[in-house]
Parts: C-alpha cells; sequence; structure tokens
C-alpha cells in the first residue's frame, strides 16, 4: 500500500498542494482503519462463527449416535488403490446390520472402511436417533478451525475493501485535480510564450 508514501506530502513544503494533504490524510486514515478495523471485524465474525459452529456441534452429537454394525455380506469389493496414501482409505460397499438407538433392528447398504469384509465383522457407523444413516458430526476442533478461518477471511476483505475505498477516492482526487490543470492550461495555453502577452 502506498499510503504511507503519501505521508511525506505533510512536509513543509513550497510546492506543496491542498490536495497532496487531502491525499495523506487519506492515506493516513485507511491506513488506521485497515490496522484497527480489519482486526475488529475479523475477530466479530470469527467470534459470531465459533458460536453458531459450536451450537451447531452440539445439535448434532445430540442428534447423531456411533452404533456398531455387523457386516452381512460384502456387494462390491474394494477397488485396488494405487497410492500408498489411500491404501489407509479402502472402502467397501456391504450390507450391515445393526441396533438403532431406539432399539430396533436395521439393516442396509453401507460404505465400511474394509479392505476384505468378512461376514460377522464389526465397524462403527453414525446414525440418526430412528436408525437411519447419518454424516459424522462435526468435530468441536474442526468447527474451531472454521471459525478461525471465516475471522481470518472477513479481516482480509475489510482490509481489501477499504483499500478499494483509498484507491478510488485518490483516484477521484486525481483526476479532480489533472481536470483542474487542463483547465488552467486552457486559459493560459494560447498566450504562453509569446512575447508581449504579458504571461
Amino acid at each position: 500500500m502506498r499510503a504511507i508514501c503519501g505521508l511525506w506530502r505533510w512536509r513543509h513544503n513550497p510546492l506543496r498542494r491542498a490536495t497532496d494533504l487531502a491525499e495523506a490524510w487519506v492515506c493516513l486514515a485507511a491506513l488506521l482503519l485497515m490496522l484497527v478495523a480489519a482486526p475488529a471485524v475479523g475477530t466479530l465474525v470469527g467470534s459470531a462463527a465459533e458460536s453458531s459452529l459450536q451450537r451447531s456441534v452440539r445439535e448434532q452429537h445430540r442428534q447423531r449416535h456411533l452404533v456398531t454394525a455387523r457386516v452381512v455380506h460384502e456387494l462390491r469389493r474394494a477397488t485396488p488403490a494405487t497410492d500408498p496414501e489411500s491404501l489407509r482409505d479402502t472402502r467397501s460397499l456391504v450390507l450391515a446390520s445393526w441396533t438403532a438407538p431406539d432399539g430396533t433392528d436395521r439393516r442396509g447398504a453401507v460404505t465400511a472402511r474394509l479392505r476384505d469384509p468378512e461376514p460377522g465383522d464389526r465397524f462403527s457407523l453414525w446414525t440418526d436417533r430412528h436408525g437411519g444413516l447419518a454424516a459424522r458430526p462435526l468435530d468441536p476442533a474442526t468447527a474451531t478451525t472454521h471459525a478461525v478461518l471465516a475471522g481470518i477471511g472477513a479481516g482480509l476483505l475489510a482490509a481489501a475493501l477499504l483499500e478499494a475505498v483509498r484507491r478510488l477516492v485518490i483516484w477521484r482526487m486525481v483526476r479532480r485535480r489533472y481536470a483542474r490543470w487542463d483547465q488552467a492550461w486552457d486559459r493560459a495555453g494560447p498566450d504562453w510564450g509569446r512575447t508581449g502577452t504579458g504571461s
């Protein structure tokens, strides 16, 4: 940002114009706002996101239950992985049975983290309170990470918006200055440099 570069215009300089001083004040105001307002916006947004996400985490943990399922039989074998990193995350589609939190027996096709599933193998899955399959609830640490990222993003966006406003204001001031210069040249232009014209 060129806000600091504009501060030189405050020096006592016989060539300093009023617009130079105004530009320097605009730059300083934008710099101070970026240093104060952007972190404040980031903190407010991050706090609001943290509160909302943690409420969602508590609600998800209240509504979803971790149950143990048993493989009835394999429906589709896991595809062989060529990447060593993905070998840890091999999944197979199996027909499984489990007991819902309300005590009813359930059965359905689920994806299990089993490389070679055999009938009777056990694995964990998340269900709603009626025993229907549900996604894993959000982790509190993950929610906090998302809130921090939201706060950082909001702070950066606020700083970028302030910089855009600063640039727009300076651009308009410079355009106005050039328009005044053009008017001055139009008034003086036909006569400048001629002898005896009084210039």
